[in-house]
């Protein structure tokens, strides 16, 4: 999401956005296909039982096991799923664990996601959740960590989890509370949590940064003693002593692996000594001035990085860890209103930039707003430059209270492709290749309806990543998802096992 505590729009600018957009939305028909919307939850057929037993999983998502005891809530999503579902024939849904306690309520949101070994870490406006994975198709929730502060995006490091808090509190403990960033006492940086034991971590640190901690990356030192934190953030006001502008630069905040509690702020790169872009002026909609960025994707095997950073896409060279250095930017003011995530290809030939049209709480995904906005724009790297090829854009038309944009996603390490899973918020998630850079081409999706036809709810897949076979999706409101790829061309991905996953600090895999 792009908006933070300091950056909201007023209420009369968003309403009016909203019922532009939603004037859009509805001159653009409805959204999901609805695919069996007619029909109740039905047993499971042999053929979809032999499938389930060679796949070692527990739920098709659209039948029933015999002997299993599908009461209540699981027996109403089982029937509601079945009717609401857009999927391609070769994805199903085989878990899902809820949101629960502090985490299911109105303001908790689900956000992103990291991996390591057996366990998947969902961050939470409340805080983060932790969860054994071993077994895919029966996730485990087992730890759940109460600690509020926007957006707590989640990283893993060895026995370190790092939190991005980007919303004002009135201190750094767990129990702080929202306190207006325009008194000095107010904290907003990073929280590192030792998880040696993960299903009991254990809170060892906290930086203070500038404009607090929209999302962060992690960039591990060559020689294995520390972690090199990029912290990105954004929204500078004149009132706002820890946040004033021009906040052209990044926070480097140095965590040494044996000793997390001695981390500290070591460096603040500008990044754009001219200011950067200085946008259209238009809240949501237009092209966002370039006041910090929003997110950076490293590649440390390949000492590269690209930043998302409001009006601007940018490649660093990170050989120097505490001193990023821009290489080469572009713009590109036409398609793209706010550059908000990245993604590199395997070779580190590409990167996938994404553009947040709207701050994810709009329906950009229909005809009217087009097949080049609210899309991921995909660059090849030639000659450490950034040289534009074409656009995605998933190819479904979603509601008029369907907020979906491109979102977050990870690379799907198929042998010699370019291939990539990526949440649209509730556009669902989709897979798609883009080997040719100029042609890119899906080749799985699942999108359900809308949360809401009637009024536009917050919602949708906000974080969708690969990791050891599965696809994982952290649902704002609904909680982790699991779901399952089969399809002769990823694969090969199936062979591939990860120690772990960060998706913005990106690791090479063989192939």
């Amino acid at each position: 999401m792009t908006t933070s505590s300091r950056t909201r729009v007023s209420l009369g600018l968003l309403a009016a956005a909203l019922a532009l957009a939603l004037g859009f939305g509805l001159l653009s028909g409805p959204g999901a296909s609805g695919e069996g919307a007619s029909g109740a939850a039905r047993p499971c057929t042999k053929a979809e039982l032999a499938e389930l037993r060679a796949a070692g999983d527990n739920f098709v998502g659209r039948c029933l096991l015999p002997g299993r005891d599908w009461t209540g809530l699981e027996r109403v999503e089982a029937a509601a799923d079945q009717g609401e579902v857009d999927r391609s024939a070769n994805v199903r849904q085989i878990a899902r664990v809820p949101l629960k306690g502090a985490f299911a309520a109105e303001d908790a949101f689900g956000t992103d996601l990291a991996f390591q070994g057996r366990y998947a870490f969902g961050g939470n406006y409340q805080g983060f959740a932790v969860y054994d994975v071993r077994r895919p198709s029966k996730p485990r929730r087992v730890a759940q960590v109460v600690c509020p502060g926007g957006q707590n995006d989640v990283s893993v490091h060895r026995n370190l989890l790092v939190l991005s808090v980007d919303s004002s509190r009135s201190d750094d403990s767990c129990r702080s509370e929202a306190q207006s960033a325009s008194i000095k006492s107010s904290w907003e940086g990073i929280r590192v949590f030792d998880i040696s034991n993960p299903r009991k971590p254990r809170y060892v640190a906290a930086v203070e940064t500038d404009c607090g901690s929209h999302t962060h990356t992690l960039a591990p030192a060559k020689n294995g003693k520390s972690v090199f934190v990029y912290v990105s953030s954004y929204g500078p006001a004149s009132d706002l002593p820890d946040c004033k502008p021009p906040h052209d630069r990044i926070s480097v905040v140095k965590v040494p692996v044996r000793k997390p509690e001695r981390a500290r702020v070591v460096a603040k790169p500008k990044l754009f000594p001219d200011g950067g872009n200085p946008g259209s002026g238009v809240p949501l909609l237009g092209v966002s001035e370039t006041s910090g960025c929003h997110d950076i994707t490293a590649y440390p095997a390949k000492d590269l990085a690209a930043g998302a950073c409001m009006g601007d896409g940018i490649l660093l060279d990170i050989k120097q860890r505490a001193r990023p250095r821009v290489i080469h930017r572009v713009t590109d003011d036409a398609n793209f209103a706010f550059w908000h995530s990245a993604t590199f290809n395997n070779r580190g030939t590409k990167v996938v930039f994404t553009d947040e049209l709207g701050g994810g709480s709009l329906p950009t995904c229909n005809p009217l707003t087009g097949p080049t906005r609210g899309a991921d724009g995909i660059y090849d790297i030639v000659n450490r430059k950034l040289v534009f090829r074409s656009y995605f854009k998933i190819p479904r038309t979603q509601g008029a209270t369907e907020n979906c944009v491109a979102h977050n996603g990870s690379l799907i390490p198929v042998k010699g492709r370019d291939v990539m899973v990526q949440a649209w918020y509730q556009g669902g998630f989709s897979v798609f290749d883009f080997t040719d850079s100029t042609k890119p081409t899906e080749i799985a999706h699942f999108d359900r309806g809308a949360i809401s036809e009637t009024e536009m709810t917050l919602g949708g897949a906000w974080s969708t990543y690969w990791y050891n076979g599965r696809i994982y999706s952290n649902d704002i409101t609904r909680g982790l998802e699991v779901f399952r790829l089969d399809d002769p061309r990823t694969r090969s991905a199936l062979k591939v096992r990860m120690r772990g996953l960060n998706a913005q600090s990106q690791a090479r895999y063989r192939g």
